[in-house]
């Protein structure tokens, strides 16, 4: 179950990065929520619809996508824990590299919970302000 299982979070990672939420949408359960931990401006709570409109969102951000580059994957039963560097070129011509790890809980083949950790400064100080002003 756990190669099975890390297939689907590599799946959806992938997913991400390329801003397809068709593909995510797959990969996860109706009642699937992220909760990205710590105190910045994306910290918090992500229901299911609002998870795929954030992926799908990425399209505009990252027009040529986030190129993520896994470093270690690790599953055991419902659990998968991946580390990777997300890596890509915003719609102004910015470059963004941030590291996260993410833990995700898997029912029945699909994702249902995801713990998100990732440079909240970084992401409060690049992200938000592009996000903000183009209604993203």
């Amino acid at each position: 179950m756990s190669d099975d299982n890390k297939a689907v979070v590599l799946r959806f990672i992938e997913a991400m990065g390329k801003g397809d939420a068709e593909t995510a949408a797959t990969c996860i359960t109706k009642d699937t929520f992220t909760l990205a931990k710590g105190f910045g401006k994306f910290a918090g709570v992500r229901e299911h619809d609002t998870i795929l409109a954030t992926i799908a969102a990425f399209r505009d951000l990252m027009p040529d996508g986030m190129e993520p580059v896994i470093r270690s994957v690790t599953g055991e039963g419902d659990r998968v824990v991946v580390e990777f560097e997300g890596n890509g070129t915003l719609f102004n011509g910015q470059p963004y590299c941030n590291e996260y790890c993410m833990v995700f809980t898997l029912r029945d083949g699909r994702i249902v919970q995801v713990n998100e950790y990732f440079c909240t400064i970084l992401a409060d100080e690049v992200l938000w302000p592009l996000i903000e002003g183009a209604g993203l």
